[in-house]
Parts: structure tokens; sequence; C-alpha cells
């Protein structure tokens, strides 16, 4: 599942019974100052959760995947997340339960009998 940041604003305001408004609006400044700050190279550390960092990926040599030709590929900067050691003991803890979890093999094919077998 992924979270949209309206699914984000939604569930932090009905967390704090505030309006989704006033939620929206300092999700949005959140995210514009650590964006803001990112782009002028700073590293942003939120403690517990992880630390978003700058880094410069050096110029290499490439591929083109339709012709195997070499094309330079420029030096760039990246933005890279380092989950904080709350969020890594929280992942690794919970592992997601796949959708299908719930559903038995089998449950819209033939019916079994409680030995595994077809039953006639």
């Amino acid at each position: 599942m992924t979270m949209t940041k309206r699914e984000l604003v939604i569930q932090v305001a009905n967390k704090l019974e505030v309006t989704q408004s006033d939620v929206a609006k300092i999700v949005e400044g959140t995210f514009d100052i650590i964006s803001e700050a990112l782009a002028e190279g700073q590293r942003w550390e939120l403690r517990d959760f992880g630390v978003f960092e700058v880094k410069t990926r050096a110029s290499r040599i490439g591929r083109n995947p339709r012709t195997g030709d070499q094309v330079p590929v420029p030096e760039r900067r990246v933005v890279t997340f380092r989950p904080g050691k709350r969020m890594k003991e929280l992942v690794s803890r919970q592992a997601p339960v796949p959708k299908d979890a719930g559903e038995k093999p089998f449950e819209n094919a033939d019916s079994k009998d409680e030995s595994g077998g077809l039953q006639a």
C-alpha cells in the first residue's frame, strides 16, 4: 500500500482531532522547508525517524539499453535517506501481510475434504 500526502493529512487530522485544512498546511509547510534545505545542500535529521542528505553521484559511462552504445552520464546530486534506530526497529519487527494472506488456497477451486483431497 502506498500512502499519499492526502491520506497522511486525513490520518493526522483524525488522530489529533484537528481540521484537515490545518494539517494540510502544516504538512505542506514541513515538506517545503525540508525540500528547500536539501536543495541548499543541508542535512535534515529527524531523531528516531531518519536522516535526509544530498550526495553527489560521480559522472560515469553508461549504456543505451536500445543500442548498447556507451553514453556519458554527468555528475548529479541525489537525495538519500537513512532510517533512524526506531524506524529500523519498527520496520523489522512488523512484517507486512500480503494482500492474499487471508485467502485459502483453492478457495475458489473445487472443494476439498479435511485431508486435503478433492471431494467427489
